[in-house]
């Protein structure tokens, strides 16, 4: 399994994300999953899905802190660094050349179709990766109180995401000190 997470690999299944995702960060997120859990097994699904939360909390794209953290989690700081390298590379070169195409084709209707339709794709990429991560929190019903108050702050109130994120975290942790005080003693005194 070792050769198989080689640096190079590492780099090229990162180029490969960044090169075929368009719409932003969390159009990667389904290609981060089907990648690194699914097709490679590398990294489980919940490992991946605490990835993903982490790279939301922290300042900067949700890509570029997802892929430094599946990197390292691979490989360490060498891995976190091809990671980086892969994901950004794509839209590096593209951004560059666009730079200087974009006064030729702003006002091209093919141009402005395609964009279009690769914003409906990438909607039901996230509407798919949503529904694919929602699954280990149906059986829980804090994890679905959370959900929920999570998302009627957001979206009914127009809390900012760090007040949500912040009070996400004091809640888990206030919950999960309740779990370990009311859990049944295990056999020999310790929990």
């Amino acid at each position: 399994m070792a050769e198989r997470r080689s640096l190079l690999r590492i780099f090229l299944t990162m180029l490969k994300i960044g090169a075929l995702t368009f719409g932003g960060g969390y159009a990667m997120v389904p290609l981060f999953r089907e990648e690194f859990v699914s097709k490679n097994g590398w990294i489980s699904d919940e490992d991946m899905l605490n990835m993903i939360a982490l790279s939301q909390s922290v300042p900067g794209a949700i890509a570029v802190n997802c892929s430094i953290l599946i990197g390292y989690r691979l490989k360490k700081l060498r891995g976190a660094l091809v990671a980086l390298s892969g994901v950004v590379l794509p839209s590096l070169i593209v951004l560059t050349a666009v730079t200087y195409l974009y006064t030729a084709v702003r006002d091209n209707p093919y141009v402005a179709g395609a964009l279009r339709g690769i914003r409906a794709a990438v909607v039901a990429l996230l509407v798919s990766a949503f529904l694919s991560f929602m699954k280990p929190f149906y059986k829980d019903a804090v994890s679905m109180t959370a959900f929920f108050a999570a998302f009627i702050l957001s979206v009914v109130f127009g809390i900012n995401s760090i007040y949500i994120i912040l009070g996400a975290m004091a809640f888990g942790v206030t919950a999960g000190i309740w779990r370990v005080r009311t859990a049944p003693p295990v056999k020999g005194g310790k929990p």
